[in-house]
């Protein structure tokens, strides 16, 4: 019976290796499906807001490009509403894509959604405006709240800490919050004699910006500085200064990296002209993170904000590109 049992022992010691192997290796089967290697196909959902805006069309592109450089499929919606983004999203989700792209066409109404993508394991990757939550993978932005202080450090040395200066914003959004917000707080603390005489809104339209620049110069027989907070809106300004033939207007700022402002301020003599850069080639670098964590690789951090350059005539010809998108 001796040999009998040490074989029982052997076949038992046996199954339990062959047991413990597939266990070990359905184990790691399961794992393997977290991620995608290079020779899976990846597909990104990218979801943005319509583009009535020469910024956001280059940034719709430009998540275009990087997606076709990297060889992933993709699948791209615009919205020209909240509700509209929100189901545009749900969709991506009932798609079960690898990851979403995400520029919230506002932070209130587009926070909920953000956690259905939580919900469903689908990282999510936020560009330029914020959630009023963490339920996200990874944001990129560039400096927003640093566009305002650095405008309003530029304006208040060229005026030598003292004048009145007018305020083209946008509608409620994150951007314009921490742009206006930044702007203000600076001038509060580094130059309370400057003076805010008007802060109307352009809704990132150069002929809203014209208008209601038009208005402002109305209602305001005195104006030191125009901060704008985009350069498209600068360029409406532009032209209701010159047709107004307004001579105290010193500076203008705007912000965004537009090509045509750029131009503006290479070929300006009679105004000082500045921007801080908010290039629409920042969402190259959400399409790289999102790519990245469906192959597995987290971002470094969760949160990526990009500084806000200023731009003079003294360097635009470095940003300056006459075949940009923008």
């Amino acid at each position: 019976m001796k040999p009998f049992k040490v074989l029982s022992s052997l076949a038992i010691t046996g199954m339990l290796t062959i047991s413990l192997a597939a266990c070990s290796s359905s184990s790691t089967d399961k794992a393997s499906t977290t991620k995608k290697d290079n020779t899976e196909k990846i597909t990104i959902g990218m979801s943005f807001p319509a583009a009535d805006h020469g910024w956001m069309g280059a940034v719709i592109q430009n998540a275009k490009d990087e997606a076709k450089k990297l060889g992933v499929e993709m699948v791209v919606s615009q919205a020209d509403n909240p509700n509209k983004q929100t189901n545009d999203v749900e969709d991506l989700i009932t798609k079960k894509v690898d990851a979403i792209v995400l520029l919230p066409i506002e932070t209130d109404s587009m926070t909920p959604v953000a956690k259905e993508v939580k919900d469903a394991n689908i990282p999510l990757f936020v560009f330029d405006r914020e959630l009023n939550d963490k339920n996200y993978t990874g944001l990129v932005k560039g400096d927003n709240t640093g566009i305002g202080k650095n405008a309003a450090d530029f304006i208040g040395k060229e005026l030598n800490g003292k004048g009145k200066v007018a305020i083209i914003s946008s509608d409620p959004s994150s951007v314009n919050s921490l742009r206006v917000g930044g702007f203000e707080d600076e001038i509060k603390t580094k130059y309370p004699d400057l003076k805010v005489v008007a802060n109307q809104s352009g809704s990132f339209q150069k002929e809203k910006a014209y208008q209601v620049m038009q208005n402002v110069l109305q209602a305001n027989s005195k104006i030191d500085a125009v901060y704008t907070i985009d350069d498209e809106m600068a360029m409406g300004v532009l032209q209701a200064i010159k047709e107004a033939k307004r001579e105290d207007i010193k500076i203008v700022t705007g912000a965004g990296g537009f090509k045509d402002f750029y131009q503006a301020i290479k070929d300006s003599n009679d105004l000082e002209l500045a921007t801080f850069t908010y290039s629409p080639l920042m969402i190259k670098t959400a399409v790289d993170q999102a790519v990245d964590m469906a192959k597995g690789k987290a971002p470094e951090k969760q949160d990526t904000v990009l500084p806000a350059e200023k731009v003079t005539k003294d360097n635009v010809d470095k940003y300056l590109d006459p075949n940009a998108n923008y």
